[in-house]
């Protein structure tokens, strides 16, 4: 059955629900990518199962896809920059970014909200996009921090 909208109102109506801004680090043939995801969820308590979409039509999809371990960096209010960088390229904004590798070598980057450690858990079809789940191994939270907010096209302040 063919929807009654096109994409755009689709994508308009999705904008009206706030998000959480995350940016997903992993490696890919020994070097650092990173992507810029909203499409981030909490899915499981037992296990600590999460989950983000990559979008397929992304050049670091399938490397994302193939990464048996990523990282998952909840940005805090200050680090709308580093969300940008990230939307527009995979290796660029790690040259201008506070990070360091982590246990395993996946970059982590400082200042955020939260930050969970994941293995890869499964990956599933979701229409244009991939649904990748993730057990969270490890994690760190600041609960200091305000977190980034994602709403209509902007970076609105919570208050």
């Amino acid at each position: 059955m063919a929807p009654e909208f096109d994409q755009r109102s689709f994508r308009d109506a999705m904008g009206a629900y706030p998000t959480g801004v995350t940016v997903i680090t992993a490696l890919a043939a020994g070097r650092p990518i990173g992507i810029t995801a909203n499409s981030f969820a909490s899915l499981s308590l037992d296990p600590p199962l999460v989950l983000w979409s990559p979008a397929r039509r992304s050049a670091r999809c399938a490397a994302f896809i193939a990464a048996e371990r990523f990282t998952i960096h909840i940005l805090a209010a200050g680090q709308r920059v580093l969300a940008q960088g990230f939307a527009e390229s995979g290796d660029a904004p790690f040259a201008a970014a506070d990070w360091a590798p982590g246990p395993e070598g996946v970059p982590e980057l400082a200042g955020c909200a939260a930050v969970l450690r994941c293995v890869r858990h499964g990956t599933y079809p979701g229409g244009d996009h991939e649904i990748v789940v993730g057990r969270v191994a490890k994690l760190t939270h600041d609960p200091a921090r305000a977190p980034l907010v994602f709403h209509r096209g902007d970076y609105p302040s919570l208050s």
